[in-house]
């Protein structure tokens, strides 16, 4: 942590998580002079609480795009910006139980192979061989991407802020927002429980928090937090390679962790809420999901879990952009649980905006108007 607040930055990064930790790499590595500010750890957030998962495996083109851009990076990270993040290529694969989700996937497929995505789908015995913890009762297909996977979310971003700071950004944690000053439309100042930044320019990154921090600027960001939870098993007995494996219509999932298997599912009944606390009916509604697809997990017993939070829009895609009343108000967040992914290409796109630069897919669609307009992104793919 850097000792007391600086008086001046180009940009001030709000949020630790894997977008603001991108954003504050790929600025810094352009030679902007960038102050990232925290209010608890790095990856404290949401990011720490990620599955880990990687893909490109989407139906909407703008995050098979962003998706699949993020996967070179962190095909490369061990380079650039130089961390050991653990990443396995296991596949992805979404089990697929009924004929609308088989006709979507297919569509999906299609599309993603338009974009150069290696992706197909399967029947189910070749699903069992690519997952063989796997019930295929009841399944009509899967969709596999094999170049997907999963890796480890807090080495991600202490690689994107130890690479930050060789490029001279200063990143201040346990240090809070609490205003931003704004005067003719345009931003002055940051002021901080650390002290007052002078900059002209806010990357909002706070992911679930982000619409207290647009709120001094008075943006509103349609962002809800919901809990997700999830749990990894004893070392397995006997372990199988496995793809990341999810079961689409119930959203039940599970991937190799270490020596055991990391599971979730995500509760369509879940209240929007901060809270983080344990679920006490996870467990057995989780063992319910697995006795129908995955039988052979019910034997390994449960080592610990987590909650943590999605920062959920109304059409499941993110808000990427900058405001139109505000200016140099940009801000990252919303993506729905494909946040972690997705922080690499995001990263590059937040430099590349600030820097009056064509990013490399036109992100207008998912500005936040769209919401006032009508003109909604529905994502299905998600978890």
């Amino acid at each position: 942590m850097d000792k007391g607040a600086p008086a001046a930055a180009d940009v001030v990064v709000v949020g630790g998580g894997v977008m603001g930790a991108s954003a504050a790499f790929h600025l810094a590595e352009a030679g902007v002079d960038v102050v990232l500010v925290e209010r608890g750890d790095l990856a404290g957030g949401s990011t720490s609480k990620a599955a880990g998962g990687v893909r490109a495996n989407f139906s909407d083109e703008l995050n098979i795009a962003l998706g699949k851009r993020s996967l070179e990076l962190f095909a490369d990270f061990t380079s650039r910006p130089g961390q050991q993040i653990d990443l396995h290529r296991t596949g992805y694969l979404f089990v697929l139980t009924s004929a609308e989700a088989v006709d979507d996937f297919e569509q999906a497929v299609a599309l993603q192979q338009q974009m150069g995505v290696h992706a197909e789908l399967v029947d189910p015995l070749r699903a069992s061989e690519l997952s063989p913890y796997l019930d295929i009762s009841g399944v009509l297909a899967a969709a596999w991407s094999p170049d997907d996977g999963h890796c480890t979310p807090e080495s991600v971003v202490q690689g994107y802020a130890a690479g930050a700071r060789r490029f001279g950004a200063r990143l201040m944690t346990h240090t809070e927002v609490t205003n931003i000053f704004v005067s003719g439309g345009e931003i002055h100042a940051v002021e901080t429980s650390a002290g007052s930044i002078a900059t002209p320019c806010v990357i909002n990154c706070a992911g679930a928090w982000s619409p207290q921090i647009a709120n001094f600027v008075g943006l509103d960001l349609p962002v809800v937090p919901i809990r997700r939870q999830l749990v990894v098993t004893e070392p397995l007995a006997n372990p199988m390679p496995t793809a990341f494996t999810i079961d689409y219509g119930t959203t039940f999932y599970w991937h190799r962790e270490g020596p055991g298997i990391l599971m979730g599912f995500s509760d369509p009944s879940t209240k929007p809420s901060f809270d983080c606390t344990d679920d006490p009916g996870f467990l057995g509604q989780l063992a319910e999901l697995a006795r129908v697809r995955a039988p052979a997990l019910l034997d390994i017993g449960i080592k610990t879990g987590w909650a943590g939070l999605y920062e959920v829009t109304p059409d499941h895609n993110a808000l990427l952009g900058q405001s139109h009343e505000v200016s140099r108000m940009l801000y990252a967040t919303g993506f729905s649980g494909h946040g972690f992914l997705q922080g690499p290409a995001v990263g590059e796109i937040l430099r590349d905006v600030y820097l009056g630069c064509p990013p490399f897919i036109d992100i207008a669609p998912l500005d936040v108007r769209r919401f006032a307009s009508g003109a909604l992104r529905p994502e299905r793919n998600v978890v």
